[in-house]
């Protein structure tokens, strides 16, 4: 802070009586009685006139300075800023135009893909159907011919079995005959007997 001559004149003998007088105005030596310096520097009228033309040197460097340094630089920033913002929303509408054209092309290629999708669903269908057809063809015709085999097979062991039916029936007489009677009946009234009782 700035002083004047005046100020120092007045607050020098202040300052000497302060340190003549012993502690009945101050406590302990530590505080100044408000009386010892007078005003306070920036209210005291005497220094309104140096205080008035510092402030405008102040404010006047500050001006300046502002005006030719500062003011500029922040222009400068803006107008990059401003330059920067303006090609980064040409740029987001290109990509924009590019996303709206790579989104339109996939949807018709989607929907391309959709249609061959189903005529090739659809053919494999056919495809398949018919193979079915006819390997159900083919199975059917191969059971219909082991069926007929079974069949044949089936009525060549009944044909021989009936044919031995007369003997077993013969035999099975015979041991009922002999268990039961004790005796043995020739095998002519055996056989006459069972053939009596098969027709």
């Amino acid at each position: 802070m700035f002083v004047t001559s005046a100020f120092a004149q007045e607050s020098a003998p202040a300052a000497d009586t302060s340190h003549a007088a012993t502690g009945a105005d101050t406590h302990s030596g530590t505080s100044v009685p408000a009386e010892a310096h007078g005003a306070f520097p920036p209210f005291d009228p005497a220094t309104f006139p140096s205080q008035l033309l510092w402030l405008a040197i102040t404010f006047g460097l500050f001006y300046l300075f502002l005006k030719r340094v500062v003011v500029p630089r922040v222009g400068g920033i803006i107008d990059v800023r401003n330059d920067r913002i303006s090609q980064d929303l040409d740029q987001a509408s290109k990509l924009k135009g590019e996303a709206d054209a790579a989104v339109a092309a996939y949807e018709q290629e989607l929907a391309e893909a959709k249609k061959n999708a189903s005529s090739i669903g659809q053919q494999a269908a056919d495809a398949a159907k018919a193979e079915a057809e006819t390997a159900r063809k083919k199975i059917e015709a191969a059971l219909d011919e082991k069926l007929g085999e079974a069949e044949a097979r089936i009525s060549s062991i009944k044909a021989n079995a009936m044919k031995e039916v007369g003997s077993i029936a013969e035999d099975t007489a015979s041991a009922i005959v002999e268990a039961l009677v004790g005796g043995k009946a020739s095998r002519a009234e055996i056989a006459a007997a069972v053939k009596s009782v098969a027709r």
